[in-house]
Formats: structure tokens, sequence, C-alpha cells
């Protein structure tokens, strides 16, 4: 996998200053500073590999000198006990830096690792179903987790309100109907999708004009139904209509909603929910 990371400079020096305050006083105190150190990025659990990059800015932040050796791709599945990277320099930066570098590898790893396990689960429903993120992510971090769902093989939704026209149950609200939102919506020249709870709200919906339905808080049965409707349409209006689920879906029921027939599944607990991987920094003086 050939992912791009996202830029993490600003967020990484943020997050140091915050751990630092005015410096390291236990290493400071407790370190000389000519001692030297090796460090290894111990998986205490199995699990996919994401921003492993960012762990390594943390050191080289405090200290350009640090030399890291990253072991697992981005987007690699590894094993308990695989050694993710190395790391050699000056003792004091190593101990200042493993919070930060910690706190972001085992978040993002541990995006990635839930990512994967929708998508596998998604699998056994259908291979054609895709599992999406949402914009449900930690403030100021969107970029970073957007990309350690990439890395788990799942698809990033919109970044931003302004990628894409997503019409929900209160823009509904605000301009009438739905026929109302899709028309003003058009304008943009944008993809429009339009979140309908209803069998009414889907034949609106299908009736404005809009590219994707998003069917929030259907059962997997109703999801089903809605998804032939939806095909339906599209045979006849000889223009494809994709459907998403979204609302109430978890590992245990993902295959249901893609065995349904749903093109797209939307899961906030990408990002809202992630268990943070179980990593450990082993520390050797010398």
């Amino acid at each position: 996998m050939t992912l791009k990371q996202p830029d993490a400079s600003a967020l990484v020096a943020a997050a140091l200053r915050e751990d630092l305050g005015k410096g390291d006083v236990t290493s400071r105190w407790c370190v000389p500073r000519s001692t030297r150190a090796r460090a290894a990025l111990i998986a205490r659990e199995s699990g996919v590999a994401a921003g492993l990059g960012v762990f390594a800015l943390a050191f080289r932040s405090l200290d350009a000198s640090v030399k890291v050796r990253l072991l697992v791709g981005e987007g690699k599945r590894f094993r308990a006990g695989a050694v993710l990277a190395r790391l050699e320099g000056p003792a004091r930066p190593l101990l200042a830096a493993e919070r930060v570098a910690l706190n972001f590898s085992q978040r993002l790893c541990g995006i990635a690792t839930l990512s994967a396990a929708y998508v596998a689960a998604a699998r056994k429903g259908s291979p054609k179903a895709r599992v999406l993120d949402t914009r449900k992510t930690t403030p100021l971090l969107r970029e970073l987790e957007k990309y350690a769902v990439a890395c788990g093989g799942a698809v990033n939704h919109r970044l931003r309100l302004d990628d894409a026209v997503l019409i929900k149950d209160n823009h509904i609200k605000a301009a009438g109907t739905v026929a109302e939102a899709v028309r003003r919506a058009r304008a943009s020249g944008l993809e429009v999708e339009v979140e309908v709870e209803t069998s009414q709200e889907l034949e609106e919906a299908l009736a404005s004009g809009a590219d994707i339905i998003l069917l929030d808080n259907h059962s997997p049965a109703r999801a089903r139904a809605a998804v032939e409707r939806v095909r339906a349409f599209s045979k006849a209006a000889k223009r494809k209509v994709l459907t998403e689920a979204s609302g109430g879906i978890v590992l245990k029921n993902v295959a249901d909603y893609a065995r349904a027939g749903v093109d797209r599944i939307s899961v906030g607990a990408l990002t809202h929910s992630p268990r943070a991987l179980d990593l450990s920094l082993e520390f050797e003086v010398g």
C-alpha cells in the first residue's frame, strides 16, 4: 500500500509543547546529557501499522540526530511481539518524546486495525461493499485519523464540509422539503447525497435527482428493501443511484448490511471509538 502521510509537523510540535512544558525535568536531573541509548517499538498485540512516520517525527523534532528505522510498512499487518521500529541517539530526547510518539502511534494503529476488522467483516457479506469513515473524528486530528482508516483498507468519506453535499434531516427541515433541498443543492455542481429515514423520503430523494441515498438507522431488512427500490429506479431512469447505510452498524452486523446490497457502509466508530493498540518502547542504555 502506498499512502502519502499527512504533514503532522505542526501537530507533533503542539503535542510536544503540551507534554514538555518547560522541559523533561526527570531526564534533566537523572540522565547525563552525554548518555546515548537505543530503543525498540514493540507490538504487544497484532494489528495494522499506521502513523509510524509520525512516531519517528516526534523524536526527530526534539533532536535531528536521532536515528529511526521503521521496520513495518504503513497498512501492513503485524503480529504480537513484532518490532515495528528501532531508534538510536541521545537518551534525553528519546525519553522526552516517548509518550507523544506512543500516543500518536497507538491511536493511529488502533484506527487502522479497527478499520481492517470492519472491512474483513463486511466482505463476508459481500465483496463489493465498501466501508467508509465519517467526520466523527478527534478535533484537529482528522487528516491523520482518516489516513489511518485508509491504511486499514476502508474508504474516506468527506474530509470537510466543502467536499460534497450531504443533505440531512436538519437541512430538510430548513429547506422545507427533500425536493427543495435537492433542487437547491444541484446548483452547486457537486455530488448530492440525501439522508432518508422513511420510504416517503426515499421516493422524494429519488424523484428529485439525488446521486446517493443514505439509509439512516435502517435495519438490514429495511435496507435490503430500499436497495431493491433504488435499483429498480436506477434501471428505469437509466441513471445509477448509489446506496449507503449508516447508524447502528457494529462489527457483529456489518456483514448483514453488506449482504443487503448497499454500495457503501459508513461507520463512525472507526474514528470515534477505536481502542489504542498496545505498543511499548523498550529502552537500552549504551
